[in-house]
């Protein structure tokens, strides 16, 4: 249950800094910055929470026991890795600005009166919120940083709250549990099973009708969450017109799929003394040039069926009639405006080196690399950029790169796809060179920094060892 509307979430980091440095309302990003401490007790207290709902949830079980076990297994499973990640922001400021505002949902409502919800804010750089059925919920901060106004994070989290408080994740478990046990649905399998020819592509099809009809029902689910969250919003003080904002937003960010990239590999990699090699992304078949993007092979109806959610156009129209009879009497900001707009500065330092910590080098690279073309003063992005390029070359002489670069997909942005080639045709002595002439291009903004020093240690010893 989620929010998201981004096929290729990638794409979200090719607009990002287009859209956030081109925004008055954003100040410029720090040339140093500080991550959060995170406070490491509340998440394993969270974590425990999620343990006590998955025993609860197995020891509910009265039939199907097989079945529930797996999907419950398997809901476990997301929010543990969640919780035991550095995914979750705890840090107390953070945490303590999120309940305030989560807390005035809960108090203009009765009925959430003892939700044992745990909501936190996410190092995820999706554009994503996700409730996953078992009180765990997270707004990602790839989707944070979007948000223009505290009304728009408040629909997001009465959205996600409304998902939990109707139960749609068990509902949707339930349902398919009982659909596969079915008899109807036994004796269809069966009966295909013994055709003489196509039996399989037949069973195929068949298993893709009740994903498509699973997908349908999870539409109606995100209708009405939408209807409760509008509900939930009423007497909290914010504008509830908001949820129409936030919508258009949304749609916003997935047209702005069409942003130009904002980076060249082949400039960014060219250095006076060490010229870039246009044998690092030059095509050596047709192969790339001619994958087929499978959506074009898709018609309109079955691409539509495979969508979680329905257009945004189409949620506000569900609404519409509610929008029409709202005036704009609340508030976009009751709690803090300004830790608001400086968490969406923060965050997107915080998304970037989560993808370090959780062993995307491509991506970290990538993020870092956009970071500095728009602002070539930061030392974070400096400094990031010297310390992927060193972990790279001590994976590509451990013949371990692949494991943390992504492969091409065009899904990806061109200067994305360019870039993951480039770190994979590098040759050891030319990953020390690259970073040997970029740390000597930006040297004297950072050559006071500790961490960057530390980082050209480094790269001393790979090239005299």
């Amino acid at each position: 249950m989620t929010l998201s509307y981004m096929k290729n979430p990638i794409h979200l980091v090719a607009i990002l800094v287009c859209l956030l440095y081109g925004k008055a309302l954003l100040a410029q990003f720090p040339s140093t910055y500080i991550f959060q401490k995170d406070d490491t007790v509340l998440r394993t207290q969270y974590l425990q929470q999620s343990v006590n709902k998955h025993k609860a949830a197995i020891a509910s079980i009265t039939q199907y026991s097989s079945d529930y076990k797996e999907f419950y297994n398997q809901q476990f499973e997301q929010a543990e890795g969640f919780w035991e990640s550095t995914r979750p922001v705890t840090a107390p400021d953070i945490q303590a600005y999120l309940q305030e505002i989560v807390q005035k949902i809960i108090t203009a409502n009765d009925e959430l009166n003892g939700t044992d919800a745990r909501i936190v804010f996410s190092r995820d750089w999706w554009p994503n919120a996700v409730s996953m059925g078992d009180g765990t919920i997270a707004v990602n901060a790839g989707l944070f940083v979007f948000l223009e106004n505290e009304a728009q994070l408040v629909y997001i989290i009465s959205h996600e709250l409304a998902h939990y408080h109707l139960a749609h994740t068990q509902s949707a478990i339930k349902g398919y549990v009982e659909k596969i046990n079915s008899k109807e649905y036994k004796d269809e399998v069966k009966r295909l099973s013994k055709m003489e020819y196509g039996a399989n592509r037949k069973i195929e099809d068949f298993m893709k009708s009740l994903a498509f009809d699973s997908r349908k029902h999870s539409r109606d689910k995100e209708a009405e969450a939408d209807r409760k969250a509008f509900d939930f919003m009423k007497n909290t003080g914010y504008d509830r017109l908001a949820v129409k904002s936030c919508l258009q937003l949304l749609d916003k960010i997935d047209d702005s799929l069409y942003f130009p990239n904002s980076f060249s590999v082949n400039t960014f990699f060219n250095f006076p003394e060490y010229a870039f090699k246009p044998r690092w992304i030059q095509k050596e078949s047709a192969l790339f040039s001619e994958m087929k993007d499978e959506e074009s092979f898709r018609d309109k109806k079955e691409k539509d069926s495979l969508k979680t959610h329905p257009d945004c156009s189409k949620r506000i129209a569900l609404l519409q009639n509610d929008f029409d009879k709202e005036t704009a009497n609340g508030k976009l900001f009751l709690v803090n405006e300004n830790l608001f707009h400086q968490l969406k500065r923060d965050f997107y330092f915080e998304m970037m080196e989560e993808s370090y910590r959780s062993n995307s080098l491509s991506r970290n690279l990538y993020f870092n690399i956009l970071l500095l073309s728009n602002h070539p003063d930061n030392k974070v992005a400096v400094y990031s950029i010297t310390r992927c390029l060193n972990d790279l070359f001590a994976l590509q002489k451990a013949h371990k790169i692949g494991l943390t670069i992504d492969a091409e997909d065009n899904g990806y942005p061109q200067s994305y796809n360019l870039l993951i080639r480039m770190l994979s045709r590098l040759k050891l002595d030319e990953i020390l060179q690259v970073n040997t002439y970029f740390s000597k291009k930006y040297y004297s903004l950072v050559q006071d920094d500790e961490a960057f020093k530390k980082e050209l240690i480094r790269l001393h010893d790979f090239k005299t060892n």
